[in-house]
Order: structure tokens, then C-alpha cells, then sequence
């Protein structure tokens, strides 16, 4: 038994350490001000669940917030940024301000707050134009969508909890916990094969595309250090006989 318990350890030391150093460090030293973009984010996703809910404000939050691919293109772009904090109607909110709370606060502390918006964004974009691809290519195909999915509300943060927690535990070598958030998904679509499952895959698929881009990035950076490094001898001293 203290075997197991020994080796559950080490694990989770591995897997969570860093991180949660990392977060614990930022929230002992700032408390709240390690994450004001994130209390920003569920204050603003608890307003537009309130007023939905308002028999005067289900429309003007579905005006600047709701996402359809049935919608002009340049309306559903001009409208996926907010969407991020319009709860889906069909679920629980308490669901989507936990998320937001955990996920987004973590990555504004792990990441940056600039890295982590981007990651957001560019999930949740992911999303609504896969939706349109989708659609446009059929249920005939494992990739594509009925055309009823085109009227169908696509609104919430989950697209960009799915790619911020993968990008986080990426950056922090927390592999195991990123390959199960992507098991998950997998499952996700293969037990209910709708909009919202294959929207969270087009979502780890980019920030699959930023992850690379990251590796790639600092491994330009690291080759560029190192042709820039000294090389420990003195000029114009002889070179050293081996």
C-alpha cells in the first residue's frame, strides 16, 4: 500500500508540480490580482446569464452574443468575441462560471493573460467555422453536420476551456492530463455526435496548430542562443588541445 501511495505521488509531483507551484506562488503573493481578467470573465458571463433570462433581455443579448451558422459570416465574427461569456441555454450555468473560474485562471496566471486570450479566441473561432464546414459537407460524412445544426445557438466558453487547459498542460509537461482532456473529447463525440463535441475537436485541432507554432518558436529561439553563446576561451588564446 505505501508503494502505491509512494508511487501515486511521485505522479501527481510530476505531472502537477510545476503547476501548481506556479499557481499557488501567484495567488499567495497577488490573491485576486493574480487573475482580474478571469473574475472580469465570470462576472460578465453571470450578467449575460441574468439578463437572458429577463423577459427584456433575451433579445439583446442574443443581438450581440448569439452565434448561428445560418448568419452571415461577418455577423458571426463580429459576435464570437462576446459569445465566449453567453452561457449555452441548455445547460447549467454554475457549470460554464466554474470552468471559467479554473481554467481561465489558471492559464491568466500560467500563461500571460494576452496568451490566453488569444487561445480563447482562436478556439472558439475554430469552432464557428468548422460549424459552417461542416454543415456545408453533410451528415453523409464522419466530419460534417445536418442542416438543422445551422440554426442551432453556438454560444460559451467550453471550446476555449478545452484549448486553454490542453495549452497549459502542455507548456507545463503535464502530458497525461492533456492526453486524457483530448480522450475525453474523443468519447464526447463518439456518445453524442453533435455540434457542440465535434466543435471542442476543431478546438484541440487548433490549438494543436498553436502548440506547434509555440515549439517551434522557442526552438528557433534556443538554436539562435546557442550560435550566440560563448564558447569559454579567451580570444586569442590557443585552442585547448584535447
Amino acid at each position: 500500500m505505501n508503494g502505491a501511495t509512494g508511487a501515486v505521488r511521485r505522479f501527481a509531483g510530476r505531472e502537477w508540480g510545476p503547476l501548481f507551484k506556479t499557481v499557488k506562488y501567484a495567488l499567495r503573493t497577488q490573491r485576486w490580482r493574480a487573475i482580474p481578467l478571469t473574475l472580469s470573465a465570470v462576472l460578465l458571463t453571470s450578467v449575460c446569464q441574468i439578463v437572458q433570462n429577463q423577459s427584456w433581455g433575451f433579445r439583446p443579448i442574443q443581438v450581440i452574443g448569439s452565434v448561428k451558422a445560418e448568419y452571415p459570416l461577418w455577423i458571426s465574427l463580429l459576435r464570437t468575441p462576446f459569445s465566449l461569456f453567453v452561457p449555452a441555454l441548455d445547460l447549467p450555468v454554475w457549470g460554464a462560471l466554474g470552468q471559467v473560474l479554473v481554467v481561465f485562471g489558471i492559464a491568466e496566471i500560467c500563461i500571460g493573460r494576452a496568451r490566453m486570450l488569444l487561445i480563447a479566441y482562436a478556439a472558439t473561432l475554430a469552432g464557428t467555422m468548422y460549424a459552417r464546414v461542416a454543415i456545408a459537407i453533410g451528415p453523409d460524412s464522419v466530419l460534417g453536420l445536418p442542416k438543422a445544426a445551422a440554426r442551432m445557438v453556438d454560444t460559451g466558453p467550453s471550446a476555449a476551456v478545452v484549448a486553454l487547459a490542453v495549452y497549459v498542460c502542455w507548456r507545463y509537461r503535464a502530458y497525461w492530463t492533456a492526453g486524457a482532456v483530448v480522450l475525453a473529447m474523443a468519447i464526447e463525440v463518439v456518445l453524442k455526435n453533435n455540434l457542440a463535441g465535434k466543435e471542442h475537436i476543431a478546438a484541440l485541432v487548433a490549438v494543436a496548430v498553436l502548440c506547434g507554432i509555440t515549439w517551434r518558436r522557442r526552438k528557433r529561439r534556443r538554436r539562435r542562443c546557442d550560435q550566440g553563446r560563448p564558447t569559454g576561451r579567451l580570444s586569442g588564446a590557443p585552442p585547448i588541445q584535447s
